[in-house]
């Protein structure tokens, strides 16, 4: 009976170990990453997806007017 006794509280210990490695104080990225492309750039991306296959003149077309308009 004294095992099973030092089995229940290992256990038990362990149980709460584990529990108070919960987190707190870690220290957080709040970042806010602010991506913006310039016409130009967006205009030879558009290109260049043309020129792959990646999309059709009739996509490239319209995306180009959506582009230029902006």
């Amino acid at each position: 009976m004294l095992g099973r006794g030092w089995i229940i509280g290992i256990s038990v210990s362990s149980l709460l170990m584990l529990a108070a490695c919960g987190g707190g104080g870690a220290e957080q990225d709040t970042t806010v990453h602010n991506t913006t492309v310039s016409k130009g750039q967006a205009l030879i991306d558009l290109k260049a997806a043309l020129d792959s296959g990646a999309i059709t003149q009739d996509e490239y077309d319209d995306e180009r007017e959506k582009i230029l308009e902006e």
